[in-house]
């Protein structure tokens, strides 16, 4: 972190029955500030300093933590801070986008050991499933006998609704097969490790809040720039998913759109677009969805869609701010970073120049994690239902 105040996640509970609880406040509160020594833990968590002893001898010993350098200070013994154990936990993410799909292995530090990619005109679930079985003996392959066995679990990002999009994607009729497709099945069939599953938006938004600037707020917006546009909400330090799992689901706001007609969000502020856009010109796409980005020679293109998305993302954001008094919107996308930030600041110049009377709408800016925050937020999810505060 560059110094930007970190908020505390809440307090603990000093009672019996509630060691678990302790437990993932005391992991999270380290993974959230970094290395701890156990008074500061006791400061920010509320708990007992014999609480936060004995916890952490505890995580030590289940190889959660890991102990630091003894630190003096001006009076007493010294201090010595706990630390995340990388190795202490494992996840793979992975994420099944309109264009690509990526998979991972991280650890408990937010690292990522091992990745890789495929590309494609539409995802189909036959050859993404066998991708996924052949990607993780892959991956397995570089992780050492001790990380093996400290894998917790499998996660999957995916758009809601994936079925929905076949004409925007040019998909075939077949693609339909999407509707009856039962992820949770396809993967039992591949791995016996837990599975959580989430909307890519949401997963992305998770990955900021954990591993980017969403630690600096308490409430706050994140839009992610995708083949479409999709997003997350975080109260009170928590990422909200919805009763429905809808939560963030910023694509379907209405909006102006470049001919002034109202449209979904998703039409107006969506890779689809830029990447139409370019084909009409004759150029060859692929370079949007392959990694390490170029985006050089799309410039002609860019200019009028970074203009585009930034009106529709202005009106986006006015809206939003009338229902909840957010700290901010965080925005986020796989792009390179330079695009990114050109989008926040022509969205800032836009909100600038909306009538607002009565509201006062958060501010653009720009998200930390870089293209991989949906695969990220992915391989989040088997270590937070596990081991951390939600």
């Amino acid at each position: 972190m560059d110094g930007s105040e970190i908020r505390a996640l809440g307090g603990g509970v000093n009672h019996i029955g509630a060691r678990a609880h302790n437990e993932r406040l005391i992991l999270s509160t380290i993974q959230r500030h970094g290395e701890l020594p156990g008074m500061d833990i006791a400061k920010l968590t509320g708990l007992t300093p014999q609480t936060v002893s004995n916890i952490l001898k505890k995580l030590e010993n289940d190889g959660f933590l890991l102990r630091g350098t003894p630190k003096r200070g001006r009076i007493g013994k010294p201090s010595t801070p706990m630390a995340i154990n990388p190795d202490g936990a494992l996840s793979f993410g992975f994420k099944i986008g309109r264009r690509s799909a990526d998979l991972m292995v991280m650890n408990l530090a937010g690292e990522v050991l091992a990745e890789e990619q495929t590309t494609y005109r539409y995802p189909m679930p036959d050859a993404l499933f066998a991708y996924l079985e052949s990607g993780m003996e892959r991956l397995t392959q570089g992780l050492s006998p001790l990380q093996k066995e400290r894998i917790c679990g499998l996660g999957i990002a995916a758009p809601a609704e994936i079925w929905s999009w076949t004409e925007a994607l040019d998909a075939p009729a077949g693609f339909s097969i999407w509707r009856e497709t039962d992820i949770q099945a396809e993967v039992a069939r591949i791995t016996d490790l837990p599975l959580i599953t989430q909307n890519d938006g949401t997963a992305a938004c998770r990955a900021e809040h954990v591993f980017g600037r969403g630690r600096e707020f308490g409430d706050y917006a994140y839009f992610f720039i995708g083949s479409f546009i999709g997003g997350g909400v975080v109260l009170d330090s928590k990422v909200v998913v919805g009763g429905k799992g809808n939560a963030g689901a910023f694509g379907s706001l209405r909006v102006p759109g470049p001919d002034g007609a109202e449209v979904q969000l998703l039409d107006a502020a969506s890779l689809y677009l830029l990447e139409n856009a370019i084909a009409r010109e004759g150029l060859d796409t692929s370079a949007l969805w392959t990694r390490p980005q170029d985006w050089s020679g799309f410039e002609r293109q860019l200019g009028p869609w970074i203009d585009t998305t930034a009106r529709a993302l202005a009106h986006a954001i006015r809206s939003i701010g009338a229902v909840m008094d957010f700290e901010a919107v965080l925005i986020g996308g796989a792009m390179p970073e330079e695009v990114r930030a050109r989008i926040v600041t022509r969205t800032t110049a836009a909100l600038a120049q909306l009538d607002t009377r009565g509201l006062i709408p958060p501010a653009p800016q720009l998200a930390q994690t870089g293209s991989n925050a949906r695969t990220l937020g992915a391989a989040c999810g088997p270590v937070f239902d596990r081991y951390f505060l939600q």
